[in-house]
């Protein structure tokens, strides 16, 4: 009971690390609405705990190794201390590292006892503060090319894109949550593995050291933290720095997963040893930094200016204080521990409890061995399938619902695109149709206006022989008969000045605007000439014009040339070809 008593401060420090540092796994996927909040909590718990119990030792030790915390309650103020930290900041929705924090604490718990500090640990781990981020900035930038270069070359169809993109997302956030557990575990119950107790809980195909079920309890913690206050801080991460397109949340997750599993891996490690080459420092990296950085490197490859430099700003200002303020508070809250509770906090005073959990005789230096085959057997199976067969139906319900609302907005989309091609064809028809009948209803009342005046003016010329015949006549009283005979013949025909005047009305009246701009850019213009502009750009003839003007097809042709010294052409310049132009 005891135990439980000081791990407390432990799994609410997992706790608190779920609740901020799961945003770094799913919070781009549900910040990109792809993945729903529930889904995405369930997968990355299932996954923390695998990766914390069976990866994450190497990370721990290392931890342990930077302050060897030898009390129990030492440890739990050290937890105690860095979670308060995170809460703290969580609280605001800031984005903060874990791995500060309990840093912090540590190195506060060496100055409080008087011991030193493994500055080569110390040296490793802040290390990974620039290199972390430095490592996901690269693995972010060349992957996203990749992909970005992978879609434009295959051209899926955006049905099975986003069936992938979701896909996807629920492949490389249970590999971030995996990678997470094994690497950031030592921040929740590193400080414990010193007193951690000697036990074995045996499974047959697989077994549980007193380690590992410290390493069990917190990763149970990280999930409680993940499910009950992480959906606040994986919008913050989502979208406070860049907005992510789906792409790239798969991409910023990939990334970070990557390099913690780099830093947490043994037998990566090992192979990089065999080798030759140095090993990687397993040590627990701060999975806030490297997903910044993975944000930071897609913001790069699409440009500078979509990076939310202020979000960046007050991220980095968190990451500065958190472990200051980390380490202020453990070592306050120790000297309380000590002086007031009377709980010694270092120097190896609390020895590892002795837990007896059979009756039969155990050897000294041996761990205490518990059967649990077939209990955690039926307990395991039933629950890796109830979540399964949850998970599938969930994919499959969701996979259907997105290729039914897609193909029905593809549906719609194409029904309103035929009715408007539809709608601007008639209308384009139509308005065709009018224009031509009103085209070909004026030629025919220009056309039957000009030969009614060419027939005014043959009767004319007619009348004017008839004159010059009357004046042959000698007899005065015939003559004067047969021109007031002429007389009432032509005072019959004067209507055919009104018809000009009436031709000329309509003409001006549809070339209105040529009419004005005759009159702004060539104010000099006469009437007349203005008329005989107008009938040049309606590609009447020098005979035509003259026939209708009532002059010479020589005072037209003079006509044309005064009009060109007016409208200032030059030689060569067409002056019919100048008038369409104008």
């Amino acid at each position: 009971m005891l135990l439980l008593i000081f791990l407390s401060s432990g799994l609410f420090l997992g706790w608190s690390l779920g609740a901020n540092d799961a945003a770094n796994i799913f919070g781009s996927a549900v910040g990109s609405k792809m993945i729903h909040f529930r889904k995405a909590a369930i997968i990355a718990s299932i996954f923390v705990v695998l990766g914390a119990v069976f990866q994450g030792r190497g990370t721990a030790d290392t931890l342990s190794s930077l302050g060897a915390v030898d009390a129990l309650a030492g440890g739990f103020t050290v937890s105690l201390c860095a979670a308060l930290t995170v809460f703290w900041m969580t609280r605001y929705a800031i984005p903060v590292s874990t791995s500060q924090a309990i840093v912090g604490a540590i190195i506060g718990w060496s100055m409080f006892a008087g011991l030193p500090t493994n500055y080569t640990v110390l040296t490793k781990i802040v290390s990974t503060w620039i290199s972390g981020p430095i490592l996901g900035m690269i693995f972010a930038a060349g992957l996203f090319l990749l992909l970005r270069w992978f879609l434009r070359r295959t051209k899926i169809h955006v049905i099975k894109l986003d069936s992938y993109i979701r896909i996807s997302l629920i492949v490389v956030g249970a590999f971030g949550a995996y990678s997470l557990g094994a690497n950031n575990i030592a921040n929740v119950m590193g400080v414990f593995i010193n007193t951690a107790p000697d036990i074995i809980l045996n499974f047959g195909f697989f077994s549980l050291d007193g380690v590992q079920l410290l390493f069990l309890l917190g990763g149970l913690a990280i999930a409680l933290g993940i499910f009950t206050y992480s959906e606040r801080v994986m919008h913050t991460v989502g979208n406070g720095i860049l907005s992510l397109s789906p792409e790239a949340a798969i991409v910023v997750v990939l990334s970070q997963a990557l390099v913690l599993f780099i830093f947490s891996s043994s037998a990566l490690s090992g192979f990089i040893m065999s080798v030759g080459l140095p090993a990687i420092p397993l040590v627990p990296v701060s999975s806030t930094q490297v997903v910044v950085g993975s944000v930071v490197g897609i913001g790069l490859v699409k440009g500078a200016r979509e990076i939310k430099s202020k979000a960046l700003g007050e991220i980095a200002a968190g990451w500065v204080v958190t472990p200051l303020a980390a380490g202020f508070l453990t070592y306050i809250a120790l000297f309380f521990v000590q002086n007031v509770f009377k709980l010694p906090v270092f120097s190896g005073t609390i020895s590892k409890p002795a837990l007896q959990l059979n009756t039969g005789a155990t050897p000294s230096g041996f761990a205490t061995e518990i059967n649990m085959i077939l209990p955690a057997i039926l307990a395991m199976s039933a629950l890796a399938i109830i979540i399964l067969i949850f998970l599938i139906f969930r994919q499959q319900k969701l996979r259907f619902k997105t290729e039914n609302e897609l193909l029905q907005q593809q549906n719609n989309y194409y029904q309103a695109q035929k009715t408007l091609s539809g709608m601007e064809v008639t209308a384009v028809h139509l308005e065709n149709s009018l224009l031509n009948q009103k085209l070909e209803t004026k030629r025919r009342e220009y056309i039957n206006i000009a030969l009614n005046i060419s027939s005014q003016r043959e009767f004319l010329q007619s009348v004017a022989a008839k004159v010059e015949e009357i004046k042959e006549i000698e007899d005065r009283n015939h003559q004067q008969e047969l021109l007031n005979e002429l007389s009432l013949v032509v005072k019959q025909k004067m209507n055919f000045s009104n018809e000009t005047e009436e031709l000329y009305a309509k003409i001006e009246l549809i070339h209105k605007d040529f009419r004005q701009k005759l009159t702004v850019s060539f104010p000099a213009l006469t009437e007349q000439e203005k008329r005989l502009a107008v009938l040049l750009r309606l590609n009447f003839s020098s005979k035509e014009i003259a026939s209708l003007m009532g002059i010479s097809p020589k005072s037209a042709e003079i006509a044309r040339y005064r009009l060109r010294k007016k409208l200032n052409l030059k030689q060569g310049e067409s002056l019919t070809q100048f008038i369409h132009n104008l």
